[in-house]
């Protein structure tokens, strides 16, 4: 008996270092964005020239930074430099299924529960990407990161949808509760 519990036991450990190894190739960020960090408020609205993209379709704007919209520790928002008249933005009706109720800002943060970019849940809440923004996140983990939504300032419908593990930001529309 005492046998067995052992070889349990034994089993169990390696198993638990396992798994931490595996969590451990999923965190790749700098000290910069990512790895835990959320911004304290969304970004302001936008003022000046319009860009066609954002800024990260011209390349990371520090070397190591991800190719894709992002937040520094100081608080800029990286490739929210669009400007409110992107097309891409443009909802027939905003807000179709109302507003998100639970909580934006850095003080709620949910984990991801299942689905994809066309569609994920948490809390009992539905949203899907921005088609636009699909490329950003390929690397988001939809059963399990942690997320925290902001106001778009600058398109009505819209959300940003912050992911703590990498540091970078899609835009998302509320689809209601489940």
């Amino acid at each position: 008996m005492h046998k067995a519990i052992g070889l349990l036991a034994v089993g169990l450990w390696f198993a638990g270092g396992a798994s931490a190894q595996g969590r451990g190739d999923e965190r790749k960020a700098d000290e910069h964005h990512g790895g835990g960090h959320v911004p304290q408020h969304g970004p302001p609205p936008f003022r000046g020239e319009a860009h066609a993209a954002p800024q990260s379709h011209r390349g990371p704007d520090r070397p190591g930074h991800p190719e894709a919209p992002h937040v520094h520790a100081d608080g800029k928002w990286i490739g929210h430099d669009l400007g409110r008249d992107d097309r891409r933005f443009h909802l027939d009706h905003p807000w179709a299924h109302g507003r998100f109720a639970l909580g934006i800002g850095p003080e709620h943060r949910f984990r991801l529960l299942g689905g994809g970019p066309s569609r994920f849940w948490f809390s009992g809440a539905y949203f899907s990407v921005g088609e636009f923004d699909y490329p950003y996140a390929n690397n988001w983990l939809w059963d399990r990161d942690e997320i925290v939504l902001y106001d778009d300032p600058d398109h009505d419908g819209w959300y940003l949808a912050y992911n703590a593990r990498l540091g970078t930001y899609i835009h998302v529309q509320y689809l209601g509760p489940g």
